[in-house]
């Protein structure tokens, strides 16, 4: 940096001293020419004020000339800046200003800000494409159903067990929409300041304990073996809001375990740390899926999923729970062996 700093100066003295010899050349010259052009004879003194005189006006028309030029080129940036501002206020962030002069300059900073900033508003605007593309998808599927369905009850020649069939399918995709719109103000709420947060300490394992009774129906309909193994931990943290996540991932595990299969809790304390590990022996989830499952509305498999009323956000909403409270989650499947979740409060 010192170098650096050295070189500038070492520069701008160099550009000085060349800068005046070349006004007072131009000055000597241009004197020259008129005393030869008219012949005059002067005395000596009054040919150096004249010679000085006239290489100060030399090197103050090129000091303005110069000054016009960087001038220009200053102006020319600031309307460059203020064509991208005016693209971004209009929504395109397609911008990207470069007006690096191989040197830094007052506008290198700026124009750094400004591209970061068009950069991170494109990725925004990015995701809220997305996420309204996903909701209208996510809507419109049980939508269509119902409305088939709907339209087929008015039929006069189906019988009652079409007709409860039908009916049952109504249920089934109402309720789904009901959980879809539930899930989708949790997420927002979550994901804004309006959501309570109050942390207390209480014991985390005597909430897992109820939580996996509360799913005994459940897990009893398909003969799941439970292995269930809690330390005793008490943590501070949301107690409801932690009762969502446990609740979840349980489900989850109930839900893409075969019948008969097993389902093992263990909670354990490390330090100064709580581990918690739910592990099924159920379908497994692929390498390729494993890193986007807790991305919003992402399904490993869309058709599986929507069998089981599945819509995507559930995982989202335990990382974003979890990482409220400073913790972590992985995940560590494989295909046809089952599923491990390892939470660290």
């Amino acid at each position: 940096m010192k170098s650096k700093r050295f070189f500038q100066h070492l520069f701008g003295v160099v550009f000085f001293f060349l800068f005046v010899s070349f006004g007072f050349s131009v000055g000597f010259f241009i004197v020259s020419g008129i005393y030869q052009l008219f012949h005059l004879h002067t005395s000596e003194y009054l040919r150096h004020m004249a010679t000085v005189i006239s290489s100060l006006v030399v090197m103050s028309l090129l000091g303005h000339l110069i000054s016009l030029f960087t001038r220009s080129r200053r102006r020319n940036h600031f309307h460059e800046i203020l064509d991208a501002l005016s693209r971004i206020a209009k929504g395109d962030f397609n911008v990207y200003l470069d007006l690096r002069t191989g040197r830094k300059n007052p506008f290198t900073s700026l124009t750094d800000h400004i591209n970061h900033m068009a950069k991170q508003l494109k990725q925004i605007e990015e995701m809220r494409q997305e996420f309204i593309s996903n909701v209208s998808h996510e809507i419109q599927s049980p939508l269509t159903s119902i409305m088939g369905f709907a339209q087929a009850l008015q039929s006069d020649q189906l019988t009652i067990e079409e007709r409860n069939h039908y009916l049952g399918i109504i249920e089934m995709e109402s309720r789904r929409l009901s959980k879809l719109s539930d899930n989708l103000m949790k997420l927002t709420s979550l994901e804004s300041d309006h959501q309570p947060f109050e942390k207390k300490d209480y014991r985390l394992d005597k909430q897992i304990r109820t939580i996996t009774l509360a799913c005994e129906p459940n897990w009893l309909e398909k003969g799941l073996e439970l292995d269930v193994s809690l330390e005793k931990a008490t943590i501070l943290a949301d107690e409801d809001l932690m009762s969502q996540v446990w609740t979840n991932l349980l489900h989850n595990s109930i839900k893409f375990t075969p019948d008969h299969g097993t389902i093992r809790i263990h909670l354990e304390k490390r330090d100064d740390k709580t581990v918690v590990k739910i592990s099924d022996t159920g379908i497994g989830i692929a390498k390729k899926d494993q890193i986007h499952i807790f991305e919003r509305f992402y399904k490993a498999d869309k058709a599986r999923d929507r069998s089981k009323g599945g819509s995507g956000l559930g995982l989202s909403i335990v990382k974003k729970i979890i990482e409220m409270h400073n913790g972590t989650i992985i995940v560590d499947s494989e295909e046809g062996e089952g599923t491990t979740f390892t939470i660290t409060l």
